[in-house]
């Protein structure tokens, strides 16, 4: 692949608003899932506490993920990204203010969480639904690399700048800077103009449509057999890392900036494979994108065994790799081989099915780190990230699965 072909849907008018919107917007997001964390912990020092805001975001995404499907096919993936932006905008900005001005009690940031929540479920179909829209499908690889690229480059930074601001300031500005991005992302997105969804043939019940959507899902092996194996490693993920992760971090010599490190290690990571992908055509994604999962396991087994720092960073560049072959592999995976009319669903149902455990990995990885320590649970659950995604490779769908260059015919139903 050319340095011309790479950077050809920038040439695009849609898609480079969107890309615009999307950069200004990952500013605040990579600060703000760090800002949240140690905001949390400034209300209530308790490893549950923090795993009770994180599953109040994770429940409603869960609750409502179906519906934004839904929602996306029917009145246009734009507009469902352009009003959730001000719709969670709003909801950062309220959790800086209490947060900043010392009110902040834990039921506001469950509350408020959960809004950000109900948000999130809805926009999040549509965002990934969106790019077969906005290029042509010759230029579905590096339109994700290309996205991919913006995302990294600001995650290495963020949650760096984020632990700064908690440490210098408080965990209330980093999450006002978030806030204040949704903003100025939902105005952005105003210059992107797609045709309103057209909708042939009788009109349709939610349910009609929730109902064709699961056929399709059900019906497509490599598809469920890969979000079976996420529903598990991001339940793991997200109790064993994201919720005891700051909670040992703050614990030992790593501390709040070297927490943020690591994170920013991990996008390091992210970063240089989105490079070497700018240049390389991906086949057979999935089979290469669960053997880059199997890495995402690595900087838990290092934290839990060792707790050194540069260990722990190490492994993280590794994983932030892996992570990111998979995530151009299962984008591509699936805006190739789903059709359109069906694709905001088939995500829905990709996203239900992979977040439906995590409010349980949330919740009771508090109270296993009290029970058998913090450090045995991160490295026995860190070995389970590298097993899972090898033995999801046994399914012949899942590691055979092929590019598509045409657009996928239209499903009957």
């Amino acid at each position: 692949m050319t340095w011309s072909a790479s950077l050809a849907p920038l040439h695009e008018h849609n898609f480079r608003w969107y890309f615009y919107a999307r950069s200004v917007n990952l500013v605040g997001t990579t600060m703000g899932t760090v800002a949240l964390a140690f905001a949390v912990l400034e209300v209530s020092h308790s490893p549950s506490a923090l795993g009770v805001v994180l599953a109040a975001h994770s429940i409603p995404m869960l609750v409502f993920l179906l519906a934004g499907g839904v929602i996306a096919d029917r009145f246009g993936r734009t507009l469902v990204i352009q009003t959730s932006n001000v719709l969670a905008g709003l909801s950062q900005l309220t959790i800086a203010y209490l947060v900043i001005s010392g009110t902040a009690q834990l039921w506001h940031l469950i509350g408020l969480t959960a809004v950000n929540g109900v948000v999130a479920a809805i926009s999040f179909p549509a965002m990934a639904s969106i790019l077969p829209q906005l290029v042509p499908r010759s230029q579905l690889q590096p339109a994700n690399v290309l996205m991919s690229m913006v995302r990294n480059s600001l995650t290495v930074i963020g949650p760096s700048l984020a632990a700064l601001l908690v440490v210098g300031a408080g965990a209330g500005w980093a999450m006002a800077v978030d806030g204040l991005t949704y903003l100025v992302s939902a105005a952005l997105l105003s210059r992107v103009k797609l045709p309103a969804p057209v909708r042939t043939g009788q009109p349709t019940s939610m349910v009609t449509e929730l109902r064709e959507g699961w056929t399709y899902f059900t019906r497509t092996t490599w598809l469920w057999v890969v979000v079976a194996a996420f529903s598990l490693l991001c339940a793991i993920h997200q109790g064993g890392f994201f919720t005891l992760g700051p909670v040992l971090a703050k614990q030992s010599a790593i501390g709040e900036t070297g927490w943020g490190l690591i994170l920013s290690a991990e996008a390091v990571g992210l970063l240089v494979t989105t490079a070497v992908m700018l240049r390389l055509t991906l086949q057979r994604p999935l089979f290469w994108g669960m053997l880059g999962t199997a890495l995402y396991g690595l900087p838990m087994i290092a934290l839990g065994l060792d707790g050194h720092l540069v260990v722990v960073l190490v492994a993280a560049v590794l994983a932030g790799a892996g992570i990111e072959v998979f995530s151009l592999g299962w984008n591509l995976a699936m805006q190739e081989n789903v059709p359109d009319e069906m694709l905001s669903r088939a995500f829905s149902y990709d996203a239900l099915g992979s977040f439906a455990a995590v409010p349980i990995g949330q919740i009771v990885a508090g109270p296993l780190a009290l029970m058998f320590g913090l450090e045995r649970v991160i490295w026995v659950a860190g070995v389970a990230l590298v097993i899972i995604p090898l033995v999801t490779l046994l399914s012949r769908s899942v590691r055979d699965l092929q590019r598509v260059e045409s657009a996928p015919a239209a499903t009957p139903v």
